[in-house]
């Protein structure tokens, strides 16, 4: 089976592009490559291909690098202008090809850059490291800029998220998984029959890190426990009723599992979204007004439509509704050969729902996690 190579995230990149930019600054010189700690814990060197300095201004950029997975930004270069001022504070925007948001309901205020959380935090470590290394007290600002962005934008599903002119700058762990579609399922079929052959019975499963997470705080797991599907729910249900495991328990984000609610068994966005469609179905049976099904179907993310589901008191009955669908077409999936249960999530609300099956499939999957 063929070693699936890791990247970095554009978020790796912006990183270190300002960090080499306020080391310029900072020594005159300027540095062929920049290390950035990643939040996964894993430190990632990239080579700094571009670089200009003047009057306290620097400029460095880095070439996205996708490794196996793939990604449409793999190639672009992000580059990083810091300008040193007299504020004190680190002060994060972004410029051409890194759109801005038109919409509210995303992490970032609308008129801002579209630059997530996490990368934020590694930008701003990256250029205070530095400058406390060096001792240097000023302020900057940071400018992130990708201009293959503005073209690549029309690839992505930015537009209808509200983000114009750009792409986002992503990432939560700073490292790129590899997602290639026949080699991710030979590498979920592969872990699944060493968990076999190492007298597993139950396996727990979640799309990637923020599932990981949520089954750490949640239920006290070992991320190292939950096997990683991806977007494959469908083949990692089929696998693990091939290989006679004796029950299979996915926990997911409802960004991408409500759309197991309709059948959807591969939950990337280019092969079906339907989303709201999907709130707003089982928000009319609940009984919202007309008003707040077309409120729902305007939402651009289901973080937002969760908050007007908790608005009109509707979000538990609602997310039952779908949690109990999903579990349907779940277990139409696995066809009687092995129980499936799901439990899905949200970061602002925490636990939404549990399929039927659920609770019973994490007793007997805490009961293995101990004895191995």
């Amino acid at each position: 089976m063929k070693h699936l190579k890791c990247g970095y995230t554009t978020g790796t990149c912006a990183a270190a592009a300002a960090g080499a930019a306020a080391q310029m600054l900072c020594t005159g010189k300027w540095p062929e490559t920049f290390t950035v700690m990643t939040p996964k814990g894993v430190p990632v060197t990239v080579k700094i291909l571009e670089n200009h300095t003047e009057n306290g201004f620097a400029r460095c950029a880095v070439r996205k690098y996708s490794g196996d997975d793939p990604d449409i930004t793999n190639g672009v270069l992000v580059y990083a202008d810091v300008t040193l001022n007299t504020s004190a504070n680190i002060v994060i925007d972004g410029g051409k090809g890194i759109g801005r948001v038109t919409h509210p309901g995303l992490w970032q205020k609308v008129g801002e850059a579209a630059i997530n959380e996490v990368p934020r935090k590694m930008i701003y470590s990256a250029v205070s490291g530095i400058f406390a290394r060096h001792g240097e007290k000023a302020g900057a600002s940071v400018i992130i800029s990708i201009p293959a962005g503005v073209e690549l934008a029309e690839k992505t599903f930015n537009p209808r998220l509200g983000i114009k002119g750009g792409i986002s700058v992503l990432g939560t762990s700073g490292i790129v998984e590899p997602m290639s579609d026949k080699a991710f399922v030979d590498t979920i079929r592969a872990e699944l029959r060493y968990r076999k052959e190492n007298d597993f019975n139950y396996i727990i499963s979640v799309p990637g890190n923020s599932g990981a997470d949520f089954v750490k705080e949640k239920f006290h797991i070992d991320p190292d426990f939950a096997v990683k599907c991806g977007n494959f729910v469908g083949e990692t249900i089929d696998c693990c009723a091939g290989l006679g495991f004796k029950g299979l328990l996915l926990a997911g984000h409802v960004g991408k599992f409500v759309k197991l609610a309709a059948g959807i068994m591969n939950t990337h966005s280019r092969n079906a979204d339907g989303r709201m469609e999907i709130l707003t179905a089982h928000a009319a049976v609940c009984g919202a007004d007309t008003v707040t099904l077309q409120r729902l179907m305007d939402c651009i993310t289901t973080d937002e439509a969760l908050d007007i589901l908790n608005e009109k008191k509707l979000m538990g009955t609602v997310m039952e509704r779908v949690t109990n669908r999903a579990g349907f077409y779940l277990n139409k999936r696995a066809g009687g050969e092995l129980p499936v249960g799901a439990v899905l999530f949200s970061g602002k609300y925490g636990m939404l729902g549990m399929t039927g099956q659920a609770p019973a499939l994490l007793d007997f999957i805490d009961q293995e996690a101990d004895c191995n």
